[in-house]
């Protein structure tokens, strides 16, 4: 058959494979689909093209994650026994599908069809992508999970940082009156239909460079000198295995899935409203001290600390281990947002660099993620796992600008916000931080009863169960 090199059959290593060519490969995915945070380059093109409100056009966004948590929770299963390469495979389908029909829509002016492309189409395969990777990294390392993982998901956090600038001079190549360096320039619908064209075959194509590079370590596999005694006698990390049907029954996994929405909604909030954010807080007389450029290069520096911290901290939470890796996020986490309430108003400085390390939580939050799931559950379906948590963040996406925006719509309008309109969403955050520290603290070992019997596993990756 010709898709037969997807079967995972075909995609086990051969002796002399390095592992360190498959971080490569989950980047090649990862920092393909992290174009989903860089949506706001052709935004007003958008709504300019199709006549319509900021708010229909940040439909497809919307779409584009929910899509992702649910795909990542439904699908989760099949990744784990299809393989990394035939789901890699699949999410560059899905992905590169998504900006094509997306990329008819705009042409047509039907934004249904950019909905169902991009929004629909391309959210499965952020979905599948997102996960894809997950489960053969921590199988190639499981001396160094919270690395692994931090080296992928870091491909997300960062993809806007090449989507963003690729994407503005794509736009100026196809529209000769559009401006990259001028902020208030619009381009032309014909020239985010190229746009989309180009990134659709463009992202295929990297992503087909993940797929025909990933493998998957053959039965037994371990690294050189690698103690599994030492690994599991740590405090949290099991040595059994548990499935993705039985996780969903533990509490473990519930305590988790509220602890990750609490970090993400509390970080997606400020997210979402840096620019504007950052100019309200030093707004005097009606006019901010902060100009709209000095706002555009605040937001590229949380994107940098964003990509940064899913590496450092995930990185760092194989050393100190994951739960007091999530009691830095939250417990630390809440004791930014005070400071941000109370004194961030003070000093640009202090304002930046309360943020970037809140949102550096924010990012390592999502890394750190699958490393805590493998201590509690075994790598036995780590992955379906981690898809069904990933609903958290679908979750989230939608609670974190509902929660700021409903704050601020209440105090005042945009434009003429100053830093105490912030407090009562900010004190909020504070709150949701809270109940995600205590879901931590309450996280302890999975009982025996939801262990899998020994044996299950290599049956499960071998297409035999």
């Amino acid at each position: 058959m010709a898709l037969s090199f997807l079967d995972r059959e075909h995609t086990v290593a051969k002796p002399g494979y390095s592992r360190w060519l498959i971080p490569p490969a989950a980047l090649a995915i990862h920092l393909c689909i992290g174009q989903a945070y860089a949506t706001s380059v052709y935004k007003n093109a958008l709504v300019n093209h199709f006549e319509s409100s900021l708010t229909a056009i940040g439909v497809i966004f919307s779409i584009a994650i929910v899509m992702l948590g649910l795909s990542a929770a439904v699908l989760g299963t099949w990744v784990e026994r299809a393989g990394p390469r035939a789901a890699m495979f699949a999410s560059a389908c899905f992905w590169a599908s998504g900006f094509l029909v997306g990329a008819l829509g705009i042409a047509t002016s039907q934004l249904w069809l950019v909905y169902l492309g991009y929004g629909f189409l391309g959210g499965i395969g952020l979905g599948i992508g997102y996960i894809s990777p997950v489960s053969t990294l921590i199988k190639w390392f499981p001396d160094r999970p919270g690395l692994a993982t931090g080296m992928a998901i870091m491909g997300f956090g960062g993809g806007a940082l090449v989507a963003s600038p690729l994407s503005r001079q794509l736009m100026a190549l196809y529209d000769s009156g559009y401006d990259p360096a001028d902020p208030t320039s619009v381009a032309s619908g014909s020239a985010v239909t190229s746009l989309f064209v180009t990134l659709g075959v463009g992202y295929f194509l990297v992503m087909m460079l993940g797929v025909f590079t990933v493998k998957v370590p053959p039965p037994g596999w371990t690294p050189a000198g690698f103690d599994a005694g030492a690994v599991t006698a740590k405090p949290m990390v099991s040595a059994a295995d548990v499935s993705a049907a039985n996780a969903i029954r533990t509490p473990q996994f519930w305590f988790l899935w509220i602890a990750l929405f609490c970090n993400v909604t509390a970080g997606i909030g400020i997210l979402e409203q840096a620019a504007p954010m950052i100019q309200d807080f030093f707004r005097s007389g009606g006019m901010s001290s902060v100009a709209p450029t000095t706002a555009a290069g605040f937001v590229a520096f949380l994107s940098l600390f964003n990509m940064a911290g899913r590496f450092v901290w995930s990185s760092t939470s194989d050393y100190i281990g994951r739960k007091p890796t999530y009691v830095l996020y939250l417990g630390v986490g809440m004791v930014l947002y005070v400071l941000l309430a109370t004194v961030g108003h003070l000093s640009t400085m202090i304002f930046v660099l309360v943020a970037a390390v809140i949102i550096s939580f924010y990012g390592g939050g999502f890394s750190t993620a699958p490393a805590y799931l493998r201590d509690l559950f075994g790598t036995f379906q780590v992955g379906a796992i981690h898809g069904r948590l990933l609903t958290a963040w679908s979750a989230a996406g939608i609670a974190g600008p509902l929660i700021i925006n409903g704050f601020l719509d209440a105090q005042g309008t945009p434009g003429e916000l100053v830093a105490a309109d912030y407090r009562p969403a900010l004190f909020t955050m504070v709150g949701v931080l809270a109940v995600g520290f205590v879901a931590n603290i309450l996280i302890r070992p999975v009982a025996a009863r939801f262990h899998e019997p020994a044996g299950s596993a290599g049956a499960f990756a071998e297409g035999k169960v």
